[in-house]
């Protein structure tokens, strides 16, 4: 027998007859079923931090990376499925490619988000949004950043139904000359350090 989405399932434009898009619930899923991604400006630079699912004890601590250098000076953090990822930041690469190539500049940032967006348009509303609000990025520095990056990705994550995870950080900051890049390793352990230390301590409480 057929699966009830046969026929229904190609396109977003796509309704079946009891109203359902199926292509938007296959997203949804998709998402649902990737780690938490959190990416946040402070006052002298970004921090992007993923919560890397490990779907497989067979899969090489360190691969199938999330974090992903789009160009020189801008990163990329991508949820969702492995195949999904790959198009995306292969799709913000043409287009901060192509964006410096006609006009010889590096392409804003802003304009960078704005296109990715308009190819994928991904709207994720969770509890977690709430307490980056909390925090006075204007003040906060990239080194304090990837502490509260850890902390919300260690927050979310339920240890009693979701796989084990490692936590990727990447920066844009003096210290990393401005460039995208891996957080160093030392930040990273610290940064989970006090992650985990604030989880014992809501604990206890």
């Amino acid at each position: 027998m057929s699966s009830i989405g046969t026929g229904y399932d190609l396109s977003v434009t796509t309704f079946s007859p009891d109203g359902r898009v199926f292509q938007v619930e296959y997203a949804g899923k998709a998402v649902d079923n990737s780690g938490t991604v959190v990416g946040i400006k402070c006052k002298d630079g970004i921090v992007l931090g993923v919560e890397k699912l490990v779907t497989s004890k067979m899969i090489l601590k360190g691969s199938n990376r999330r974090l992903h250098s789009v160009h020189r000076h801008s990163g990329l953090a991508v949820a969702g499925l492995a195949a999904d990822g790959r198009q995306i930041v292969s799709r913000a690469k043409s287009e901060a490619a192509s964006y410096e190539k006609v006009y010889g500049e590096p392409m804003p940032v802003k304009e960078l988000a704005d296109r990715v967006a308009s190819y994928v348009h991904l709207c994720t509303l969770y509890w977690w949004l709430r307490e980056i609000e909390k925090l006075n990025l204007s003040e906060l520095t990239c080194r304090e950043g990837i502490v509260e990056v850890a902390k919300i990705i260690y927050g979310v994550h339920d240890e009693a139904k979701d796989k084990d995870f490692e936590l990727e950080l990447s920066w844009v900051c003096d210290e990393s000359k401005r460039q995208h890049e891996k957080v160093p390793d030392d930040l990273v352990e610290q940064a989970k350090a006090a992650a985990q230390a604030a989880l014992e301590e809501m604990d206890a409480d």
